[in-house]
């Protein structure tokens, strides 16, 4: 048997990882990238991003989202950063981490995870089924003359359907969770030490295999650095996600693991992505957001409004794009819900134009139907 069918045989492959969190992979013309993360579970972003200065936030949220008083970080005299993203700061401070705040998809009313997550990857609601089930990334590719299909890598037993559709991309996941004892590790070592392709995706896969993974609650800053290494490469798009955002009760403890794995995932991929940080956005979105209320549990429900983060050194950071709706009662969507006065899919369709160059018009025709793009909130420098 020879090295790659030893590795075939133990479930290794050129992207050998445990069963973590999709991603996935493609290559575009031109020397900017863009990551996008999909949080789910549908992350608090009155939590995360806590509007202290509204004054309704402390009767909805006694226990919760309590800003500077509480421990959370004043970004701007308006909004305070959870303490659980503190690690973020320096990244704000760069102008290298920014948020849009009151945004949703256009779903609405069913607050199912599934759905939701739909929508989100799909970029589009009600339009015919062939469009919808493709992602939203996958049109990108096919609508953009030039670019060229590269291996698409799901890590975990789901793909992306961001990703999915008629434009070249693959997939790839694990059968089963890699859990190797010393003496066949080492020998996992030995027959690929002098193959230099294998050589440092399986010493990542075992590293993996001894962290037990990100949903263990390990590892996941590794997930966005395989993501720098296709980065540095030919690829220009990668896309994940991170999973734990779904906080009905204890959620001022619930958040820490999910933040904790973002935060270090995205300065991973600052340190291992170098100079091409200063070429890069990412995205991180969420399917929606959280009740406006916190429930008698100490957490929150499925709601609508909520946040979404940006970052990269290609990114106009340093600042809060709103139009913020106010958290008085009369204010909620049904009286229930952050109000949401932006499509979360405008500024991921404005993050394609800036980065790539693709005209408005296929943004809002192909890519995004039925997207109306709206004003351009200005994200790259």
């Amino acid at each position: 048997m020879d090295r790659r069918s030893f590795l075939a045989a133990l479930g290794c492959s050129a992207a050998a990882f445990p069963a973590a969190t999709p991603m996935a992979f493609a290559s575009l013309p031109g020397d900017r990238r863009l990551v996008v993360v999909v949080l789910r579970g549908a992350m608090d972003g009155l939590d995360v991003l806590q509007p202290y200065a509204d004054p309704g936030l402390r009767a909805l949220r006694p226990t919760l989202s309590v800003g500077p008083e509480g421990g959370a970080h004043d970004l701007d005299g308006r909004f305070a950063l959870h303490d659980f993203g503190a690690d973020l700061l320096p990244l704000w401070r760069a102008g290298e981490l920014a948020f849009a705040h009151a945004v949703a998809t256009p779903y609405r009313d069913g607050r199912s995870h599934f759905d939701g997550q739909d929508v989100l990857e799909a970029g589009t609601v009600g339009v015919p089924p062939s469009v919808g089930r493709a992602g939203w990334l996958n049109r990108l590719l096919g609508a953009m003359p030039g670019a060229t299909g590269r291996d698409a890598i799901a890590v975990g037993r789901d793909d992306m359907l961001i990703l999915r559709g008629p434009a070249p991309a693959g997939a790839w996941a694990p059968e089963s969770r890699i859990a190797l004892d010393g003496a066949t590790a080492d020998l996992l070592r030995h027959v690929h030490h002098d193959d230099p392709l294998l050589r440092p995706v399986v010493e990542d896969a075992l590293r993996l295999s001894a962290d037990g993974g990100p949903e263990q609650g390990g590892g996941a800053d590794r997930l966005f650095a395989f993501a720098a290494g296709q980065l540095r490469g030919d690829a220009r798009i990668a896309a994940l996600s991170l999973g734990g955002w779904d906080t009905h009760r204890g959620q001022g403890s619930a958040l820490r693991r999910p933040m904790g794995q973002l935060s270090a995932g995205l300065l991973r991929l600052r340190d291992d992505l170098g100079p091409l940080w200063a070429r890069t956005m990412v995205l991180a979105v969420t399917e929606f957001g959280r009740t406006a209320s916190e429930n008698g549990n100490r957490g929150t429900d499925h709601g609508t409004g909520g946040a979404m983060m940006l970052a990269g050194g290609a990114l106009r950071g340093g600042r809060i794009w709103t139009d913020w709706p106010g958290l008085a009662e009369a204010d909620l969507l049904d009286r229930r819900d952050l109000r949401p006065t932006r499509d979360v899919r405008a500024y991921a369709a404005w993050a394609l134009r800036d980065l790539f160059g693709v005209d408005r018009s296929v943004l809002e025709g192909t890519v995004f139907p039925g997207l109306e793009m709206g004003e351009d909130p200005r994200l790259t420098l």
